[in-house]
């Protein structure tokens, strides 16, 4: 047997595709077996065209006995597949030279592919072909094809390719795959729950496979759910053993900073101030997790936690995931700290030259606050007296990143408190077990005189009533966003999509100024452009979802999301909190392409029904899909690969029962395999 290896040590594996697996969370040979499909196609046998049906995934065989390119609004490939029981259109919207042969009259293929009427009759889009030859006609498999979530640069066939190549390297004996669950255990073993998962033979229950109710993923899910579990206490152990100092505030700087404030904060804001203070009081190190909606005012309390520990005599850094939050961040910061004599300090990439050699000898010496992004975390940067760390967004950073800033805090055997905030709501019934390494707080209760966003839904075929709302709107006076989110796997194609979208609002909309903003333009201009929305120089903010957090601009009162049936609803909500932060009403369309899945149409309904983030989060695990089940993404900083809390709460006992009977050396398999490196969760929290 051989040990797991390293991916990049793999023959054929180079660094780019290394790097491009990695992204996908797979990084040794296990990683792969543990990377579950979405889905499953049948191509153990042939359908005669005669007995294929709208709407499902069939493999049909026949002849090529006509072909035509037709002209519109761009160039498009149909040519009909015979056989002797009937035939079908084959649709290419786009296509190569090498396609043109592959489809030439007389040439016999494979085809698999989706079915769907339209007009002209049965016709499958951009199938999956194979060339025959005369008389030839290859082997079927004998087990399902499994479909794996995959990323831009790596084709299908290719993942799937190395991921059978590592299945039967298992089921041979070459790749020593250690079983860490208890031998008594009832589950199904880990090398039969693989082997099912991706080769699944002929009339299994894919329903179940593909909604993670089927034995082999629940017995992933069980290993994975016993990891978490000893990873987190572990955690524990450790924080128990942790020092940090204590903070207090004896000239009642904090309540000097409320006062100044130019509103009076929640009940709910002052709950959690008063909690972060308990905490920060205290010798043991604060790790809490702030959870607030949408506006509830999370950075009010950020502001308190900084000026406690400034009153104490140390340092305090706040770091943001993007530059337009930072910079949100240091906007609305400074005002609140100017009151008290605090000049924050500025760093980000684009601070450079004199002005960073100024920010990084404050931090060295007297400054007491930092606010940034990811610059905070670099080498160059050294603190005085660092002992609060405040991350936002914090599901948005690696573990190593949010580590990095911690570092620059440790003295000996203190370390800084740290507190991290996340305006994607953790479901009521998850926050306990997801986070069980953190004291969670909750903001739950909106600032006064906010109004609930009216939401509704409209089809693309009503454009012209939607813009008809948007001028009204910019005629009073009010600022708008028009929202083009990912149309596919790419940036480039998302940011095309932005500017041709500008192009046509702009013409449209002559009396109006119309600015553009995406992930690829550089970060000056992506200010330049925020700052003159700010000012009301901007009339209408075209943008990719960039803007999802961060942006503050209370005057914009009207939100437009095109192919709305596209996002999930944590997104979907995130969006919509970037307006309705002034005192007018405000309003948010979701434009959305029908016909709409089951799934989107229960989506935007949600979203008409209520504005409250934690019910929106609790109908988002209800409404995921199997592919977002069995695959990598999971809502908000649920970091699961396979397990669902959800789903697999009847897991939950069994957990901790196993937890009981396994061994220091299987526990530290179990993290190792599932999660990464144990020595991570001693100070992540």
């Amino acid at each position: 047997m051989s040990a797991d290896r390293a991916l990049s040590e793999l023959p054929g594996v180079g660094p780019q595709l290394a790097g491009r697996l990695a992204g996908l969370g797979l990084v040794r040979e296990s990683d792969l077996l543990f990377h579950l499909p979405l889905r499953f196609e049948d191509r153990t046998r042939l359908t005669p065209l005669n007995q294929v049906r709208p709407g499902t995934g069939v493999q049909v065989e026949g002849r090529i006995v006509h072909r035509d390119i037709r002209y519109g609004r761009t160039r498009m490939l149909v040519a009909t597949l015979a056989d002797d029981t009937g035939q079908i259109s084959l649709r290419l919207f786009r296509f190569y030279p090498s396609q043109l042969k592959l489809f030439s009259e007389g040439q016999r293929l494979r085809c698999f592919g989706e079915v769907r009427l339209s007009p002209g009759g049965l016709e499958m889009a951009h199938p999956q072909c194979q060339s025959l030859k005369d008389g030839e006609s290859p082997p079927l498999p004998d087990s399902l094809t499994p479909v794996y979530p995959t990323t831009q640069g790596l084709g299908q066939a290719r993942l799937a390719g190395m991921i059978a190549a590592t299945l039967s390297r298992l089921k041979s004996g070459q790749l020593d795959l250690v079983e860490l669950l208890p031998e008594d255990h009832p589950a199904i073993g880990l090398r039969d729950a693989l082997t099912v998962i991706h080769s699944p033979p002929p009339g299994e229950d894919l329903e179940a496979l593909t909604e993670g109710h089927h034995p082999a993923v629940q017995r992933l899910a069980l290993e994975e759910l016993l990891a978490h579990h000893l990873a987190l206490a572990r955690v524990n152990r450790a924080r128990a053993q942790q020092r940090a100092p204590a903070l207090s505030d004896p000239h009642g700087k904090v309540a000097q900073l409320l006062a100044a404030l130019p509103f009076r904060p929640t009940g709910a804001q002052l709950r959690v101030i008063e909690e972060i203070r308990a905490d920060l009081s205290r010798e043991m190190p604060m790790r809490r997790l702030l959870q607030g909606d949408v506006g509830s005012g999370k950075t009010v309390v950020a502001a308190a936690a900084l000026v406690t520990a400034t009153a104490a005599g140390h340092q305090a850094a706040i770091v943001a995931p993007t530059e337009i939050l930072a910079e949100q961040h240091f906007r609305t910061l400074s005002e609140y700290l100017a009151p008290l004599g605090i000049e924050p300090v500025w760093l980000a990439g684009k601070v450079q030259g004199r002005a960073r050699t100024e920010a990084l000898e404050r931090l060295a010496g007297d400054a007491a606050v930092a606010i940034g992004t990811h610059a905070l975390f670099q080498k160059a940067v050294a603190f005085r007296e660092l002992a609060l760390v405040i991350v936002d967004e914090q599901h948005r950073f690696g573990v190593h990143q949010r580590l990095a800033l911690a570092d620059k805090g440790r003295k000996g055997t203190h370390q800084p408190h740290q507190l991290v905030m996340t305006a994607t709501p953790i479901p009521r019934t998850l926050a306990m077990t997801a986070y069980a390494g953190l004291d969670v707080s909750v903001i739950d209760e909106l600032p006064p005189g906010r109004k609930p966003v009216t939401t509704v839904a409209a089809s693309q075929q009503r454009r012209g009533e939607v813009i008809e709302r948007l001028v009204r709107a910019l005629r009073e006076k009010r600022q708008a966003y028009w929202v083009c989110p990912l149309i596919e796997e790419s940036e480039v194609l998302e940011a095309e999509a932005a500017e041709t979208r500008s192009q046509e609002l702009a013409r449209q909309l002559t009396e109006f100024r119309v600015g553009l903003i995406h992930g690829r333009m550089k970060p000056a201009d992506k200010q330049a452009v925020m700052a003159a929305f700010s000012a009301g120089e901007i009339h209408l903010l075209v943008a990719t979802t960039v803007i999802e957090v961060g942006v503050d601009v209370p005057n914009a009162s009207l939100m437009i999301i095109e192919n709305a049936e596209r996002l999930g609803l944590s997104q979907l909500h995130q969006l919509r909190g970037r307006v309705g932060r002034g005192s007018d009403q405000a309003a948010c369309v979701l434009l959305y392409k029908p016909p709409l899945g089951e799934t989107a149409r229960a989506r935007l309904e949600v979203m008409r029904e209520t504005t409250d983030g934690f019910v929106i989060a609790e109908k988002d695990l209800q409404l995921r899909g199997p592919g977002e089940v069995l695959g990598t993404r999971q809502t908000g900083a649920l970091r699961f690969r396979i397990a669902d809390l959800t789903r697999d709460e009847a897991l939950l006992d069994r957990v901790e029962q196993l937890a009981d009977r396994v061994d220091g050396q299987q526990a530290r398999q179990l993290i190792e395999r599932w999660i990464g490196p144990a020595e991570q969760f001693v100070d992540v929290g």
